[in-house]
């Protein structure tokens, strides 16, 4: 029998997190550089992103072919661009002087998956980078990291909103992110669910 999915958030009726929507107002353009190994994962964080920020805009690739249309779109705007990605030159937000009517470029993969993207896109170095001071631990605890200070995109987004404009209201965001966790720490089998909470704990 085939699963019954919401026609608005696109889970399956049984998860579906539309009634924690509400979408997020922000003079801040986001856009996701994704890597196709995340697009159709089960425990993407950017697909919440767009129904809380529908203006996200989203380019599948990996190598600089893939992302010419977003290449020749960054050309023609007039905002300042920046590449959320900590690196030896990132600055903080405020070091930067970046105020909220920007266009961010966050990378969602795993840190191998990204850090082999900007190695195939040099022409991310034309533009700045910013790294995210420190931040709470991660909230995504149904998926894995091999890195402590590792965040899912949309909380790396969701905090980058805030330093940009700490008046911004993130509640939205991490309402509907909360919401996709409990659901899917719900299906899990009580000895795994309990194997997660484990090492939350331990973190």
């Amino acid at each position: 029998m085939s699963r019954s999915y919401c026609i608005n958030c696109q889970y399956p009726q049984s998860t579906c997190v539309c009634h924690a929507l509400k979408p997020v107002c922000s003079q801040t353009e986001v856009v996701v550089m994704q890597h196709p190994s995340e697009e159709g994962h089960a425990k993407n964080s950017v697909r919440l992103l767009k129904l809380v920020l529908p203006q996200t805009q989203i380019y599948v690739g990996e190598t600089a072919e893939d992302f010419i249309e977003l290449q020749h779109y960054l050309a023609t705007q007039t905002k300042p661009v920046y590449v959320v990605y900590p690196n030896e030159h990132s600055q903080t937000v405020a070091k930067a002087g970046a105020s909220e009517a920007v266009i961010i470029i966050v990378i969602d993969g795993t840190w191998r998956k990204a850090y082999r993207m900007l190695q195939l896109n040099p022409w991310l170095v034309d533009y700045p980078s910013l790294h995210l001071e420190c931040v709470d631990e991660s909230q995504y605890v149904i998926r894995k990291a091999k890195r402590s200070d590792s965040l899912s995109t949309l909380e790396a987004v969701a905090h980058t909103l805030v330093a940009l404009n700490p008046a911004t209201d993130i509640a939205p965001i991490f309402a509907v992110f909360n919401t996709m966790v409990q659901h899917k720490l719900t299906a899990m089998p009580a000895q795994v669910r309990a194997r997660y909470n484990s090492d939350k704990i331990k973190g």
